[in-house]
């Protein structure tokens, strides 16, 4: 009969901890410890305290935890496929994004060490480096880094990843690392992964650009806003704007078929003003006064005569082609007084003897 292996009391009270804080909180984080200082560790202990559970254990303990609760705990037990590293469990009531945020701003850029591996793709962007032309050309080749010298210095030609993430960093690379000043591992929690209610929001998941996010949420909202304004959605928001619209659109259309309102008229009649202003600026200027009333226009024709009437004395030609006095323009009165003189002269002539009856 084989012997039962035995477990001591201080791990079955390590199991129970983790068992009774697994059921008790309903935000369980999964932390990566490895390669974190102890300093560091102190740090973010201090930050969360009293908002955060921090338990380390070995990872056989907690396997046992999760696997005793999962019946209470529904998918608590998708939580161990993301174990890496040296794990430690998390447990807090805030928000998973929040106490997300809250770990990343407090991590901090430390050198690549031989042997570490690599959180996430470490690059190398192009550009000047601090190296004067010599055998760390050769180097930097090594590890498919491309170069040239150009002021007398080693400027990168194109950016390169030179260790991928989950790969190891070898001693030459951290090595080159180091001497450009890069820090590629972050230092401080790692938190990997948060169950909440039954799901595991993943460290991609919880990693959110805030500003870009606010950013797609003001884009959404102002799509979403347009469209009610172009449909017409009678909905609290917009309202108001769509009433606008439909004003504005009646006026529009009011204005254009000369419709006269109390909003319009006065609009029309500018605008009347407005083309009777262009009409007379078209029309060509006249070389005479022109004739804006009827008693104008009779002074113009009564003067018009008067020019084409002869003149008050003029010379006549007699048959025999000697020129006789001018003489005045006569009137009635003049012209009954002239044929009273002719008569007398022919009375008188009738009575005086001829030169003829005189020789007799």
């Amino acid at each position: 009969m084989s012997k039962k292996a035995h477990v001591s009391d201080k791990k079955k009270e390590v199991v129970k901890r983790l068992q009774k804080l697994i059921k008790e909180n309903s935000i369980i984080g999964l932390l990566d410890m490895e390669n974190l200082p102890a300093r560091q560790l102190q740090i973010m202990k201090e930050k969360l305290r009293g908002d955060v559970i921090l338990l380390l254990s070995k990872k056989r303990l907690i396997k046992v935890a999760i696997d005793k609760v999962k019946d209470d705990k529904k998918g608590i037990e998708k939580l161990l496929e993301h174990f890496k590293g040296m794990p430690a469990l998390l447990f807090t009531d805030k928000n998973p994004f929040e106490l997300f945020k809250i770990i990343k701003k407090n991590k901090s850029g430390a050198p690549a060490k031989a042997g570490q591996i690599a959180p996430a793709d470490i690059s190398v962007k192009e550009g000047a480096t601090p190296f004067a032309p010599g055998p760390v050309i050769g180097e930097l080749g090594a590890i498919g880094i491309k170069t040239k010298i150009e002021d007398n210095k080693i400027h990168i030609t194109e950016s390169s990843v030179v260790v991928k993430e989950g790969e190891e960093i070898k001693a030459n690379v951290a090595g080159i690392l180091t001497r450009l000043g890069i820090k590629p591992i972050e230092v401080g929690l790692d938190l990997v992964a948060v169950y909440e209610n039954g799901d595991i929001l993943t460290k991609d998941i919880l990693d959110i650009d805030e500003e870009k996010y606010l950013n797609d949420l003001k884009f959404a909202h102002s799509e979403a806003y347009k469209l009610a304004l172009e449909t017409v959605y009678p909905i609290k928001e917009v309202i108001e704007a769509v009433l606008g619209k439909i004003h504005n659109e009646s006026k529009m259309l009011a204005l254009e078929q000369n419709i006269l309102t109390d909003e319009t008229a006065e609009e029309i009649l500018k605008k009347a003003e407005n083309e009777a202003k262009g009409l007379k600026q078209k029309v060509p200027e006249s070389s005479e006064k022109p004739v804006d009333t009827v008693e104008e226009k009779k002074d113009e024709i009564v003067e018009k005569e008067k020019k084409e009437e002869p003149n008050a004395e003029e010379k006549v030609e007699t048959e025999d082609g000697e020129d006789e006095k001018e003489v005045k323009e006569e009137t009635d009165g003049d012209v009954e007084k002239k044929e009273v003189v002719e008569e007398k002269k022919v009375k008188e002539g009738a009575e005086k003897p001829t030169p003829e009856e005189k020789k007799e």
